[in-house]
């Protein structure tokens, strides 16, 4: 490894091979059907609940640090508050019909709703939206830093070895996993947290001292660009990690409760993070804000807590990989592929997701090198996505709200996107943003237009 005290190598060494321990030599099941590959057959504890909740949610770390470098506290209204806020909400509301409705997936659901050409147009969409290709691109870049590799391999590996384990254990393997990788993320911020408390300053002094932007909400952008991020946090309702987790869970009391807890395990995760990214802002003089986290932890941790911390990351990282990939594996190989091959419903579509998890790999290897940005892809990806889904699925939230024409439901998620996907173009081309206005306004207007033609018509007694 590059500049890696021995210790440091070995510890991160003995991780690596401690999940494929747990994920692939203690997994026992070569045969699982669809309900145990996709939900671990819905038996879904509060333990495992959570910790697979809490740590697939978080995989933006090094785009944290890069935000928390550039903007400081600015990070906290962008990827924090508005998230508590739409998982409260999703807690509440959407959790316990997701159990109790009993899809396997989102686009499964909106095919029993609204049919089978939106089902698969639904896939087709969150195959992007669920794309692991901002964290892939993350922990290539980490992996790039640790052993001084080219980008291009360093984002091949990371791939691989995130997926190798989900392979035959699917949704099983993801959650034995997770329970580890909670424990280390904590632990390394925790570490790294009171290394610099110790060696730096209390947390308070830090603050005091930081220039007044860096504590800023808006980060010196506008409010319309903090509000577009705000939005995009309204892709909880449509995220698919959190629907899966739902539909897997023992009971709808364990999914309402598992994201409650989830939400302060996140508040306090954030408080670590955050504070370790501002104290980066005084101590290092350097242009890789993406690589915050990793440059600090080895100016500040001596060898041996280095490598403790480098896991804690990687642990991150991994754990939304793989969780990401998997569900996007489902998505397009059993929701799109198996769905269009025409297979019975009897027959089992592992073979078709297997085939899935290597070519969203190549994909999300393409979208990682089109767009070498932690956030850029994640505002991108929400940016255009999200008008199109949000509205259709929270619809399908009350059962007596059947809508039957297929054609104004495949209008209804298409057209905003298509509008979000031309407004995003023009301000590409012309290099500033079109009108003034973010491609996720005119998109989520576009949406609500439909909502609001949707009832004019009153097919549903409005």
């Amino acid at each position: 490894m590059n500049n890696i005290h021995f210790s440091d190598s070995v510890i991160i060494s003995l991780y690596f091979f401690s999940l494929l321990y747990i994920g692939i030599i203690r997994h026992n099941n070569k045969n699982p059907s669809q309900n145990d590959f996709i939900l671990s057959g819905r038996r879904l504890s509060l333990t495992g609940f959570i910790a697979t909740l809490v740590t697939t949610w978080y995989g933006a770390i090094l785009g944290i640090g890069e935000n928390t470098f550039l903007y400081g506290l600015q990070t906290w209204f962008i990827f924090s508050l508005p998230y508590y806020i739409f998982a409260l909400i999703y807690a509440l509301w959407v959790a316990p019909k997701v159990s109790e409705y009993g899809s396997l997936s989102i686009p499964d659901h909106f095919r029993k709703y609204y049919g089978e050409s939106v089902g698969i147009i639904a896939a087709i969409l969150i195959t992007f939206l669920a794309s692991p290709a901002p964290y892939i691109l993350s922990m290539g870049i980490l992996l790039q830093f640790l052993l001084g590799i080219d980008l291009g391999l360093a984002l091949l590996i990371a791939t691989v070895f995130s997926i190798i384990y989900i392979w035959n254990g699917g949704f099983s393997a993801v959650v034995r996993t997770d329970i580890l990788q909670f424990i280390l993320m904590f632990f390394g911020f925790f570490l790294l947290l009171g290394y610099l408390w110790q060696r730096i300053g209390d947390p308070i002094t830090i603050l005091q001292t930081l220039p007044e932007k860096f504590l800023d909400p808006l980060g010196g952008n506008t409010f319309q660009y903090l509000m577009v991020w705000f939005f995009i946090a309204a892709w909880t309702f449509i995220d698919p990690g959190f629907f899966q987790r739902c539909a897997a869970a023992d009971s709808k009391d364990t999914a309402k409760k598992g994201i409650l807890i989830a939400i302060g395990f996140w508040a306090v995760f954030d408080c670590l993070t955050i504070l370790c990214g501002l104290y980066a802002i005084g101590y290092l003089q350097n242009d890789q804000a993406l690589l915050t986290y990793p440059l600090l932890a080895i100016n500040i941790l001596p060898a041996g807590m280095f490598g403790i911390f480098i896991i804690g990351v990687l642990a991150t990282l991994m754990s939304t990989i793989d969780s990401l990939s998997l569900i996007s594996a489902i998505t397009f190989g059993r929701d799109i592929l198996w769905r269009i091959s025409k297979h019975p419903q009897d027959s089992n579509p592992i073979p078709f997701i297997r085939r899935g998890l290597v070519i969203i790999s190549v994909i999300s290897l393409f979208l990682a090198f089109l767009i070498p940005s932690v956030v850029q892809l994640f505002y991108t990806l929400g940016s255009i996505l999200i008008p199109g889904l949000i509205l259709p699925f929270l619809w399908t939230m009350n059962k007596t709200k059947i809508l039957n024409d297929e054609n104004f439901t495949i209008n209804w998620i298409m057209v905003p996107v298509m509008v979000s996907v031309v407004w995003f173009s023009i301000s590409k081309l012309t290099g500033s943003t079109f009108l003034g206005i973010e491609p996720f306004y005119p998109g989520m207007g576009a949406s609500f237009i439909y909502l609001i033609l949707l009832q004019v018509r009153g097919k549903y007694g409005y």
